[in-house]
């Protein structure tokens, strides 16, 4: 009896794996953390051989917890930070250089120079993507033009490129299947999200060779088998990290929305079989692909949001640990006049200005820690807010029910916050780990141990729910406040 879906949940800080039942229960779990990397000011990396390493050693971990071998395991499911990018020699099997990670803001000059030309519009109508260094096709010109030997190795056909899940898949197969999903094609900006092919136009304008790209295929297909744990596990489910949260919180309906508070904000939006565009800085994505159905989302993506209380605690000592956040929110009735805004690396959605940066302001005498705290806690909710009007606006569609997940959606002042700054019920499942879950349901649909969506959705059960309680007046003066804040960050 095959007990256990696997699913490996590669993120930006971390290396998790988890082992599910059948109704969607966490059985185990390993954990390794992943170094950062940072070679200059706004450059951001991460080894892949460490990616490798950590996420085999969290894969361990969790079976060996769980008592299970690979004959307990029906199907292996993949889920992956987004755009992170991973140029290996096909030959060698070795990575040419350092992972660029998706915060890394190394290219911004070559996207700048992407608006200027106008190019910025074409490929935003095929990809659904802003021009910037967030997303991997800049982040692969860098390599080929800066990697010593890189250009000539591409020519020869030598080199493979993937994002983190291509590269996973790469090292658990062997070296058999150099393969993705359509969620990770749909984050590149080398990927057309209408005919759900690689464009050539693209890739002929910045001088990429289709020979380093993986096959793309529907997110609950069949993406190779690994034996590295004994007996062959199949590998069926494979989605980019946020696209992955919005299966696994069952967003199955047309104006569903969830937002994962994770080292960043991610909002989506299930538009369905329509690819809705954005006027006003929001992205257009892949949400799926079900064999042949294919369903969109809108998507607006804050670049830091969690990462700011680490940053409290690692960076500047006023936490002992992210935990301690709420109590210490809580000890304050208010910020003091105080706003942070955590652009450390630029602002995402909807402003994408690469070159704002973090700002607090309104400190006073009066100023005490607790006060930076909550204003950290509050501009998560600030950012998310600025997203979801945006959102409804391009849509159409009002949202009255925001579903969250992610570490810091742990944290009950935050949620209480958005709900009251933004005027949405916000509903908190009783597992917030809902990015390995998502993988988890692909998976299984992918193997057969579910049939539907549907026996799916009825598996959800939900923790808490948030309901708005903030006047109106206080609401506005607090955005105004916020708003204000964020032009002096952006200068």
């Amino acid at each position: 009896m095959k007990r256990y879906i696997m699913t490996f949940d590669q993120g930006t800080t971390s290396s998790r794996c988890i082992l599910y039942d059948r109704s969607g229960t966490p059985i185990s779990v390993g954990q390794r953390e992943l170094p950062q990397i940072y070679p200059q000011p706004g450059w951001v990396e991460h080894d892949p051989e460490v990616i490798w390493q950590t996420q085999m050693e969290a894969a361990r971990e969790a079976m060996t917890k769980a008592g299970a071998t690979a004959d307990d395991v029906a199907a292996i499911g993949i889920t992956n930070q987004r755009e992170t990018t991973v140029v290996w020699d096909r030959t060698s099997g070795k990575p040419i250089c350092h992972a660029i990670v998706w915060q890394c803001r190394r290219t911004a000059d070559l996207c700048e120079a992407m608006r200027r030309s106008g190019i910025d519009v074409n490929i935003r109508s095929k990809t659904g993507l802003v021009a910037d260094a967030y997303f991997s096709l800049t982040k692969v010109r860098w390599i080929l033009d800066h990697v010593e030997g890189a250009a000539e190795l591409a020519r020869a056909g030598r080199l493979a490129f993937g994002t983190v899940d291509s590269w996973l898949i790469w090292k658990l197969t062997g070296g058999k299947r150099h393969v993705t999903d359509v969620t990770n094609a749909s984050r590149t900006m080398m990927f057309n999200i209408h005919t759900r092919t690689w464009d050539d136009d693209i890739l002929n304008q910045f001088n990429i060779s289709r020979s380093l790209l993986p096959e793309v295929l529907p997110s609950n297909g069949f993406f190779g088998e690994t034996t590295l744990f004994g007996s062959p596990i199949p590998i069926y489910g494979v989605a980019g990290d946020q696209q992955a949260s919005l299966f696994g919180q069952t967003c199955y309906g047309v104006g569903d929305v969830k937002n994962t508070y994770g080292t960043g904000c991610f909002l989506l939006m299930n538009t369905g079989s329509k690819a809705v565009s954005s006027r006003s800085g929001l992205i257009t994505t892949v949400g799926w692909q079900l064999d042949d159905e294919v369903t969109y989302a809108l998507e607006g993506s804050v670049f830091i949001a969690g990462a700011a209380i680490q940053w409290l605690r690692d960076g500047i000592g006023i936490l002992a640990n992210s935990a301690e956040s709420e109590t210490m929110a809580r000890s304050v009735s208010d910020t003091g006049g105080v706003y942070f805004v955590p652009a450390f690396t630029g602002l995402g959605a909807p402003y994408w200005d690469p070159d704002a940066r973090g700002l607090l302001c309104g400190l006073t005498r009066g100023t005490e820690r607790a006060h930076i705290v909550r204003a950290a806690l509050e501009a998560m909710a600030y950012q998310t807010d600025d997203v979801l009007k945006i959102m409804t606006a391009d849509s159409g569609i009002p949202v009255t029910t925001v579903r969250v997940d992610g570490g810091a959606s742990a944290n009950g002042f935050l949620c209480q916050f958005q709900s009251d700054l933004s005027s949405v019920a916000v509903e908190r499942p009783q597992n917030i780990e809902t990015t390995s879950l998502g993988a988890a349901y692909l998976a299984g649909l992918g193997c057969g141990l579910y049939e539907s969506r549907e026996e799916i959705a009825s598996l959800r059960t939900c923790d808490a729910v948030f309901r708005p309680s903030m006047p109106l007046l206080t609401r506005a003066a607090l955005r105004e406040g916020w708003q204000a804040a964020v032009r002096r960050a952006r200068g």
